[in-house]
């Protein structure tokens, strides 16, 4: 980040330490083709490296156009990342339902048996407010991940689970930024996408 009103490295206004359940939300001037103002759920971050769905990138397309018998379900696809995009993943908030979940926090779990999941959404016990639907996803070696911090490249955010579920993405990233506890962080929604505007 070459704009920066503070003198402060995002590194150290970063208290939060990566793990599965927080995001990582792109600085304001990144810019990636897929992480450009991305808000990204880690799901697993281990020694082998972490994964996670970029929350806000949401694609014309419902997860019935992409799946052959798939129940009529009001539920849009988002973009998760670049590694397999034409894999199908999804995170939830109800493991009880669905066998097979990978906990990512007391409240989100992801993926989980697929035919079983179909049948709960055929017979109306699961909801578009308690699933998220994504093709493909974010990938990181353990190195590279920690190298992309020291770079300033992510801010470390937790957000509300439900939230994280939210299917409106036009305004999530400016909406985590600005309710982050810390204050130079928080003035980081109102900077312009482009520097050289302000």
């Amino acid at each position: 980040m070459e704009y920066n009103p503070f003198k402060k490295k995002i590194s150290d206004l970063n208290y939060l330490q990566p793990q599965a359940g927080l995001t990582l939300v792109a600085e304001p001037f990144m810019e990636d083709d897929y992480f450009k103002r991305a808000v990204v759920l880690l799901t697993e971050y281990n020694e082998k490296g972490a994964v996670g769905f970029i929350l806000n990138t949401k694609l014309d397309l419902n997860v019935g156009d992409v799946m052959d018998d798939f129940p009529e379900f009001d539920a849009p696809l988002f973009l998760g990342g670049p590694v397999e995009p034409q894999s199908l993943f999804y995170i939830h908030c109800v493991p009880e339902l669905i066998p097979n979940s990978i906990k990512i926090s007391d409240f989100l779990h992801w993926n989980g048996d697929f035919e079983i999941l179909k049948r709960h959404i055929k017979s109306g016990e699961i909801n578009p407010r308690q699933i998220k639907f994504f093709l493909g996803y974010s990938g990181w070696g353990l190195q590279q991940l920690k190298d992309e911090l020291e770079l300033n490249s992510w801010i470390i955010q937790e957000v509300p689970g439900q939230v994280v579920l939210s299917n409106e993405a036009e305004y999530l990233w400016k909406e985590v930024i600005l309710n982050s506890t810390n204050r130079e962080i928080s003035q980081m929604a109102h900077f312009p996408k482009d520097p050289s505007l302000n």
